[in-house]
């Protein structure tokens, strides 16, 4: 028996997805690594999950387990109550992303979302969001952050290099700005003799 799983993003899950600040892939035939991104407000899954799970029950179908790495949750209740149910926490150290969320649904599977740190500046998680939401995306959630760390470090690079340059580089060197030293007459034959 063969099951199909339709994972269409509805016009109501995009309007819908912005509330909980998340970013969700196109369908496509083609199948990447991560189905989205989601940029939680804080650390606290107790706060942060029931909006999340919300927003995806309308569209993928009603939520009924979450898995997470504990490596940036401080605290990982085992049930979250959110609206009209109750959703099953688990974690896992060793086999799971530490930036990734895996999502169950009873009506469509798994589902993998990049979690963007809450204190992540507004460009890297627009970045970010567009990045994991690629049709057919082959980088993990831990290449994405990667790759991100990455564009910021050469963004402070050039940022600093250009700095450097306006400020008119490195400081040139000048007979007169060593002390008790007078510069220089330029010999020419006029005074080649004197």
């Amino acid at each position: 028996m063969t099951v199909t799983v339709d994972r269409t993003t509805t016009d109501e899950c995009v309007t819908s997805s912005a509330s909980a600040r998340l970013s969700l892939t196109p369908s496509s035939p083609v199948p990447g690594l991560l189905d989205g991104a989601w940029w939680p407000r804080s650390r606290d899954l107790l706060r942060e999950l029931p909006t999340l799970t919300d927003v995806l029950d309308a569209c993928w179908g009603r939520i009924t387990r979450v898995s997470v790495n504990p490596a940036h949750w401080p605290v990982i209740p085992r049930k979250v109550p959110a609206t009209g149910q109750t959703v099953s926490v688990g974690w896992f150290t060793d086999e799971q992303d530490p930036h990734k969320l895996i999502l169950l649904s009873y009506a469509a599977g798994r589902w993998d979302l990049l979690v963007i740190p809450p204190e992540t500046s507004a460009a890297a998680a627009a970045r970010l969001m567009a990045a994991a939401a690629t049709v057919g995306g082959l980088l993990t959630a831990s290449g994405l952050m990667a790759s991100e760390t990455a564009f910021r470090e050469a963004g402070e690079d050039l940022s600093r290099e250009e700095e450097w340059e306006t400020d008119g580089g490195p400081p040139q060197w000048r007979p007169e700005a060593e002390p008790g030293r007078t510069p220089e007459l330029h010999r020419t034959p006029e005074f080649q003799g004197r």
